[in-house]
């Protein structure tokens, strides 16, 4: 069921690729001041990081704001990325791929959410966000 708290089209993250994210945290938490925490998961390292004032799900309480990640680099998140919200990620990777892009990572389930990254035609890559989390 789509969570009326991230609607499509809407960017609702960052994420930026690390070699070093503990090199990484102490960067953005000095040169920005950003609240930079590591999120423990089974899976590879991910540091949560908060650019405004947030509720306990990381929204932030500031309109237009956004917050992000810092996450592990990989062959398909060598450059920051934005995560854009989509009803149904298996249709819009469908219709990413009609209009010419690629996916480039298929969906995975992240928690009771699905993710995945295509490249537009530019070769840009792109994160797409299915939400199935229960708003607070």
């Amino acid at each position: 069921m789509h969570n009326p708290m991230h609607p499509h089209g809407k960017v609702l993250r960052f994420e930026i690729p690390a070699a070093d994210l503990d090199r990484a945290q102490a960067f953005y938490s000095e040169v920005f001041s950003w609240h930079v925490q590591r999120v423990p998961a089974a899976g590879p390292a991910v540091y949560m990081a908060q650019t405004v004032a947030s509720d306990e799900h990381g929204r932030p309480h500031e309109p237009g704001a956004i917050n992000g990640e810092l996450r592990q680099r990989d062959e398909t998140a060598a450059h920051p990325l934005i995560v854009i919200g989509v009803p149904d990620l298996e249709e819009y990777l469908r219709k990413a791929e009609r209009a010419g892009g690629k996916v480039v990572l298929p969906a995975q389930r992240r928690g009771a959410s699905l993710y995945a990254r295509i490249a537009d035609p530019e070769g840009n890559i792109i994160a797409l966000w299915e939400d199935h989390e229960q708003p607070a």
